[in-house]
């Protein structure tokens, strides 16, 4: 158990590292008016917290970072209704608060949503994912009639292009091409321009589907390029397990919150495995409150560099299913938190209220 100074330098750590991505000083943690200490007391302490494991100092002149276990320290007291997490100093003109103490959070606007479950569960994740700029997944009972949500175009390498293709069901797959020579940026994009306008809403294993794919009057090289991706649209299939609905995926290529190739190939690689994701967020529902996951705390290797915040929703003696977010390890877990809440609360609302109905 850290003593109180002790939790104040941690959460000084936590705090400053969430909002700036960067090592925290020591002389920046000493000038918090409420520790009682001088500088060489709180290079001691932080020396101390390293010795624990909650901290790591990544060089010698650097200053100290948050391991997965000091992230988890704070985690673990945000889930406790009991203990109020101590405001951390914020810099002259920073006018935000920061990710520890967080600002009251946006309450969800469900009431509108049209009275079909599934409808719930997408406006849950959309919204989810606007509010927190994360990938929000929201675990439903399997529904047909899945269709093309969304479509990627990525240059990887000047000669290596993906196409990413996300389902409304919440299924992604990606396809691969290597080109001879470099590929045209601009063609790029274009084609995840086009293939968004004519794909978009139609169904999996449509007929029209290929047809929409070319477009006669396209030019030689357009088709071409389209061609090589053909295959990836005509394999599209909805299966029949629990429904996935993903939201936020291209939002974090278009962010760039996906620091590299590696990180962004181990995300899709973790949405195309619906039954491994599956098990990862029904872990969730043996829970009774919020279901943090940090780092290397999750089971799946593909989710080693990232954090997972999720909670069960349902009726009053049965879960159906799971609201989750997924982002970086350096995430706002008290916004997180929060939001997965209320999300599941007014969720759970929805659903006792669609049953009695019927």
């Amino acid at each position: 158990m850290l003593s109180p100074r002790q939790e104040r330098i941690l959460y000084n750590v936590v705090d400053g590292y969430l909002r700036t991505g960067q090592p925290v000083a020591s002389r920046s943690i000493a000038a918090d008016p409420d520790l009682d200490c001088g500088p060489s007391t709180v290079r001691n302490e932080l020396a101390l917290l390293e010795e624990y494991g909650l901290l790591a100092h990544p060089h010698v002149s650097a200053g100290r970072v948050p391991t997965d276990a000091g992230q988890r320290y704070v985690v673990d007291r945000l889930l406790s209704a009991e203990h109020r997490l101590p405001a951390c100093p914020r810099p002259p003109g920073c006018g935000r608060a920061g990710p520890i103490e967080g600002a009251p959070p946006r309450r969800l606007e469900l009431s509108l949503m049209r009275r079909e479950l599934d409808e719930a569960m997408r406006t849950t994740t959309e919204t989810l994912s606007q509010m927190t700029n994360l990938l929000a997944v929201v675990s439903a009972p399997s529904i047909n009639g899945a269709s093309i949500r969304h479509v990627e175009v990525l240059a990887l390498q000047p000669q290596v292009v993906l196409v990413v293709i996300i389902t409304s069901a919440g299924s992604v797959s990606k396809t691969f091409a290597t080109f001879e020579r470099a590929v045209d940026p601009g063609l790029v994009a274009w084609a995840g321009e086009y293939l968004n306008e004519r794909l978009v809403g139609l169904g999996l294993g449509a007929r029209m589907l290929q047809q929409r794919l070319f477009d006669p009057s396209l030019s030689p090289t357009e088709l071409a390029f389209l061609e090589r991706f053909a295959p990836a649209f005509s394999g599209l299939t909805c299966d029949g397990e629990d429904a996935l609905f993903v939201e936020g995926t291209a939002r974090l290529f278009q962010t760039a919150q996906i620091e590299d190739t590696t990180r962004m190939n181990e995300l899709i690689d973790l949405l195309e495995r619906r039954v491994a994701l599956l098990r990862v967020l029904r872990a969730a529902l043996s829970e009774p409150g919020v279901y943090v996951r940090i780092g290397h705390e999750n089971e799946l290797p593909a989710m080693h560099s990232l954090a997972l915040v999720a909670t069960g929703y349902g009726m009053a003696r049965r879960k159906l299913g799971t609201v989750s977010l997924i982002g970086p390890v350096r995430m706002d877990y008290a916004g997180a938190i929060a939001t997965v809440r209320e999300a599941a609360q007014q969720l759970s609302r929805f659903v006792e209220d669609a049953y009695a109905e019927n």
